[in-house]
């Protein structure tokens, strides 16, 4: 560990003896019961950068610090000399925006994935000349000004809107808000994913407007539902069913509880050339299936990408009981042969436990199956060595019997 230096002149945030050890094992978190939260520490603004030493006075880097919250310090640099400004900010902005460059060849990705590309708690969408960012910790939020030249000086886009309503910003104490930081968002906003067309959303559409997230997992579903039927449950915009309409499912029968969703998704429809074997309602997905296996309906393959059932570990209990719930009504449709792909976005459900829900859902309706997958997010949504926990998406690809 370096000696302490005398610039650049954040305070001083000093660890307890021994709360150094994960940090200098490669964890970019420390947590409230690892610093020394006296009286000076618990007076700093929330956000504010510091320097960190442990106990000895040994110097461990910068870090966004915030006194309120559990997660107290983000470490952004081991460099204990570093200014974080606009240059800071430019660099690892570019260094994520080389990867996503090798990784795509058209210009709509998650650009940044926080920690890990270096910068704690923010989130930056691409969506070609529109940049959609979260800033989820207090940190973020004042870097703001730093972080929208930076995206100006690297992609010179035509806009850039902050959705910072997620709620894990509550955990940061913040108010969430949504507002313009620069230009104006086209009425008619389209992505390119899986060689479909997408009219996106960023001001009043889920999350940041669309799910880059689901990329590979639309063109897997969209490969096994080739020449059936598909059931898209928690359609949204579109782009589960409409990829899988475009890639040669037979017919699709998309669900959504939004009615902007069902129009966005109709839409999309259109916009690739697949209403005629797209149909897209608004409904329950619940009631939808507890109705349809009623009536009798039956599909050749079930995809269902629901929202968060477990937004945090005191709902781990019932969105387990959820995620079984919904395994069962949906095998209950597939007919003989068919497929089901089922996801879950929740934080909180390890990989074991909603494997454990769904193989439960499986037996409770009756029916055999082998699991051909286990799937996560794609490659613009890395993660940090050190937070394997944050590989928060999860998806079950079965054929069932």
């Amino acid at each position: 560990m370096a000696p302490l230096t005398s610039s650049p002149s954040y305070p001083v945030l000093r660890l307890r003896q021994g709360g150094h050890k994960r940090l200098v094992a490669g964890h970019p978190w420390l947590y409230s019961n690892e610093i020394e939260m006296d009286a000076p520490a618990k007076a700093l603004p929330p956000g504010g950068l510091v320097r960190l030493a442990a106990a000895g006075g040994e110097a461990l880097g910068v870090a966004g610090f915030n006194p309120h919250s559990l997660i107290a310090a983000r470490r952004l640099t081991p460099d204990p000399g570093a200014c974080v400004d606009r240059d800071f900010v430019r660099v690892r902005l570019a260094a994520a925006l080389a990867l996503r460059e090798t990784l795509f060849d058209t210009p709509y990705y998650r650009w940044v994935h926080a920690e890990a590309d270096s910068l704690p708690g923010l989130v930056l969408d691409r969506y070609g000349s529109v940049i959609v960012g979260q800033a989820n910790t207090a940190t973020m939020r004042l870097l703001a000004p730093q972080i929208e030249a930076a995206v100006q000086d690297l992609v010179s886009p035509q806009a850039m809107i902050w959705r910072n309503d997620s709620p894990v910003s509550r955990l940061e104490g913040l108010e969430e808000e949504e507002r313009m930081a620069f230009g104006q968002i086209p009425a008619d906003l389209e992505i390119e994913e899986n060689g479909g067309h997408f009219r996106v959303d960023p001001q009043d559409g889920q999350k940041t407007g669309w799910f880059f997230d689901q990329r590979d997992n639309r063109a897997l579903v969209a490969r096994m539902a080739k020449g059936r039927t598909l059931l898209d449950l928690y359609s949204f915009a579109g782009g589960f069913g409409v990829t899988a309409a475009r890639m040669g499912a037979a017919r699709v029968v998309g669900v959504d509880a939004s009615a902007h969703a069902v129009e966005l998704a109709n839409g999309n429809a259109v916009r690739n050339d697949v209403s005629g074997h797209c149909q897209f309602i608004k409904a329950e997905a619940f009631d939808y299936l507890e109705q349809a296996f009623a009536a009798g309906v039956r599909f050749e393959m079930v995809s269902a990408d629901p929202p968060a059932f477990v937004r945090s570990r005191k709902d781990l209990n019932a969105g387990a009981r959820g995620y079984r719930k919904l395994t069962r009504l949906c095998a209950m449709l597939v007919s003989p042969g068919g497929f089901l792909f089922l996801a879950s976005c929740s934080h909180h459900v390890p990989p074991e436990l909603l494997l454990e829900q769904a193989a439960r859902g499986l037996h409770d309706a009756g029916r055999q199956a082998r699991l051909l997958r286990q799937t996560g997010a794609g490659m613009d949504h890395p993660v940090h060595p050190q937070l394997p926990e944050s590989a928060y998406l999860k998806g079950l690809l079965f054929a069932l019997d």
